[in-house]
């Protein structure tokens, strides 16, 4: 489906009906990397959900734009399109890397609106992001497995996970390399990178949110690391926050037995709450 805002056609996908959660990928990737993510958890829960996934302007099948010139500009976006589809509704939110600076965002634009947040290796300091952020290291290789991909595959996959088998590889090739392949690398490195920090303290909330909350954060994200997160909680007095071993910048596939667990969890307490 084709949401319009301005000149840019949203492209997004809506799975099942019920409660709204609006799903924020991360930079370069598109909506499979959360469509990927979290669908599984919604095959054992009987309480209805309506799953909302898009893709952000330059990424996926939305084409970027000039005017869309730093985070600022992506967040109106963001704003809008979930406007446009679910007008004036409550909903859920989750944001992946990127997409959890752009949820903390909607958050802090729409809080009396959200009923709760999940934020996987999310952003969380721009500027200390790389300097905080642990040293690449790779935990498990199956080195035949991997010496059997091709050049370019083993380029995408090895630079970035942490568990580096058949198994990662499956979930990666379906859920984050389509959307990797699909980006508008100029418009990401000329035109969104200008502005990348909001112009506003997206963490100076008028109030602490107090709905259900979830962070997970790999701890051996070597992107956007886990100590900077931990500077947020206070904004989250009802947030479970975890941080997964054997895990890097895609930890939702490198740990998702935990990872669909706390999110089911997650979902469940929203429902109570």
């Amino acid at each position: 489906m084709i949401f319009a805002y301005r000149d840019i056609p949203i492209y997004y996908e809506v799975v099942g009906t019920g409660r709204p959660l609006v799903s924020i990928h991360g930079w370069s990737p598109d909506h499979r990397l959360m469509k990927g993510c979290l669908e599984p958890v919604f095959t054992s829960l009987e309480s209805p959900w309506q799953r909302i996934y898009f893709d952000l302007p330059g990424m996926g099948r939305t084409p970027g734009a000039p005017w869309i010139d730093g985070s600022d500009a992506m967040l109106e976006v963001v704003l809008a399109f979930i406007e446009g589809v679910i007008p004036g509704q409550h909903f859920a939110i989750a944001g992946e890397s990127y997409g959890g600076y752009l949820t903390r965002g909607v958050i802090k634009k729409r809080l009396s609106l959200v009923d709760g947040m999940l934020l996987i290796c999310p952003v969380a300091d721009q500027a200390t992001r790389l300097e905080h952020a642990p040293a690449f290291q790779v935990i498990e290789k199956d080195d035949v497995f991997v010496n059997s991909l091709t050049e370019e595959e083993q380029q995408y996959f090895t630079g970035i996970n942490v568990v580096q088998t058949q198994r990662v590889w499956q979930a990666f090739k379906t859920d984050v390399l389509p959307g990797l392949k699909l980006a508008e690398t100029a418009f990401l490195e000329q035109t969104l990178s200008q502005h990348v920090p909001y112009s506003f303290d997206v963490d100076q909330l008028d109030a602490p949110f107090m709905k259900p909350s979830l962070m997970v954060m790999g701890r051996q994200d070597h992107v956007v690391g886990y100590r900077d997160q931990w500077d947020l909680i206070e904004n989250f007095p009802r947030a479970t926050f975890a941080v997964l071993d054997k895990a890097g910048h895609n930890m939702q596939i490198e740990q998702d037995v935990v990872f669909h667990a706390l999110v089911k969890e997650w979902l469940e307490r929203m429902l109570q709450s």
